[in-house]
């Protein structure tokens, strides 16, 4: 496991203070290049326990159509991680685990999170239906719910899409959804970075519907 350590700067009229893997050769301060001191004693990062609270909720899926941000899919690969999420589908110009930038956000996530590719979005959304899997969209827009809303009528598996940064999910997708879910925005930007909203869906579909009923 990796150590750090915690650097100060020891201009007074600086003080810049930052952690830096124990073997680290920094000698001077970034900011105004004087000499940096240890002020703390070697320490690892914390990590949450896996495993330490299991959802009872439903068998998730998604599916990420046309993104355009490698570092977007990995940070959602490693959200999709930490979540449980069952399998991730990557179709039509959204990079693959293959694209060494994926790795940058991803963190190894990409290597254990189930995942395939399909050129065609559409198509798959019409082939995972058809085997009997419910499809709900992350998007606004005039039909949309807001997620916390439609939390109490998670059906058991659940297939959850979202769509390119900047033209949003497919019209062949939303015409196939069951629900079309939001996110409250209570400031002046109307949406999140996808992979921060996905991130946030992810992890209420998987962990607050096994809380409703306590």
């Amino acid at each position: 496991m990796a150590t750090f350590l915690i650097l100060e700067c020891s201009n007074p009229g600086c003080r810049m203070r930052f952690p830096v893997p124990e073997r680290a050769l920094i000698q001077t301060c970034p900011r105004c290049a004087s000499p940096l001191q240890p002020v703390d004693l070697p320490f690892a990062s914390a990590r949450v326990q896996s495993g330490a609270d299991v959802p009872a909720g439903p068998q998730v899926e998604i599916l990420l159509d046309n993104l355009r941000s490698a570092f977007n899919v990995g940070s959602i690969l490693r959200a999709a991680d930490g979540a449980g999420i069952r399998h991730a589908h990557l179709c039509g110009i959204t990079p693959t685990p293959e694209n060494p930038k994926v790795a940058k956000t991803a963190l190894s996530a990409e290597f254990v999170t189930p995942w395939s590719y399909a050129p065609n979005g559409v198509l798959l959304v019409e082939q995972l239906r058809a085997g009997g899997l419910p499809v709900w969209a992350l998007e606004g827009g005039a039909n949309a719910e807001p997620l916390t809303a439609a939390l109490s009528a998670v059906p058991p598996a659940l297939l959850i899409v979202a769509g390119n940064e900047l033209a949003g999910v497919d019209p062949g997708i939303l015409s196939q959804c069951e629900k079309v879910v939001s996110l409250p925005m209570l400031g002046f930007k109307r949406s999140l970075n996808v992979a921060v909203a996905f991130g946030i869906a992810m992890y209420w579909l998987r962990f607050a519907p096994a809380f409703q009923d306590r």
